[in-house]
Formats: C-alpha cells, structure tokens, sequence
C-alpha cells in the first residue's frame, strides 16, 4: 500500500522551507513526516502529508516546483534489529533502498550551518533538544 509523497525543489536559503511551511499551514495541511537533502545550492524536501493531493495542487498554485512520488511506509518496533529484518529482506528480493526517513515522531534530527547557536536559540525558546545519552538511552 503505497503513501503519496510531495518532493518539493527549493533554493537553500534561510526562509524557503518556511515559506513552504507556510503554504501548508495556512491550507490546513499537516506533516507527518519529511526529509531534507542538499544539492549545494539547493536542496529536496519531501514530505508525507495529510492531504498530498491538496498539498501539491497549492505548491503549483504557489509557483513551487513540486511532484508527487509513491513511498512504503512501515511501523517498526523499537526493539534491536527491527530495521535489519526489513533491510534483510530486501536484500533477499534484491531490492535496493535509495533513500529513508521517520515519520510521525516527537524527536526530529535538524543539521545546520550554525549547530551551536541553532542549539542556544532552541533552547532559549524552551524547545527541548535530545541529548545524545537520551538518544542512546531510548528517549
């Protein structure tokens, strides 16, 4: 069963995902899950959305390079080895994996330019940030 994702192309410059964010919010579309990668210059941002067919029809509309691809998305226990298995068995049907991402999670991993001051100015505005002992410790 396959899950809509939005991939939207956009310049890497501070405010262009929150433009994008904003497009979403002020439509009432929620996200449930994305993925940020960097080309240099610009970067992908895909997202699995509640409403992607909305979402893409209001990115066009908003003059953003948008398209719409299919993703599996699976619910995995935290136990050890859950992501082998999966792995292993595509492995076995000789299918490989070209990219990955968690969905629906309260812990999101964000690399900055700046992770310091990135750091202070989360924690200043009294966003938690996971230690990597809380990470390691199954926070």
């Amino acid at each position: 069963m396959a899950v809509s994702q939005i991939s939207v192309f956009l310049e890497n410059k501070p405010g262009h995902l929150l433009h994008i964010l904003n497009i979403f919010e002020t439509s009432e579309i929620n996200v449930r899950g994305f993925s940020m990668s960097d080309t240099g210059d610009y970067g992908i941002v895909r997202f699995v959305l509640d409403k992607p067919k909305m979402a893409l029809d209001v990115l066009r509309a908003n003059s953003c390079a948008a398209t719409e691809s299919d993703v599996l998305c699976i619910r995995l226990p935290d136990r050890l080895g859950e992501l082998a298995k999966v792995i292993r068995i595509f492995a076995a049907a000789d299918i490989n994996v070209i990219y990955s991402y968690t969905l629906v999670s309260n812990i999101i991993a964000i690399h900055t330019n700046n992770p310091a001051v990135a750091e202070a100015s989360l924690k200043e505005s009294l966003i938690d940030v996971v230690s990597q002992d809380e990470i390691s410790a199954g926070a």
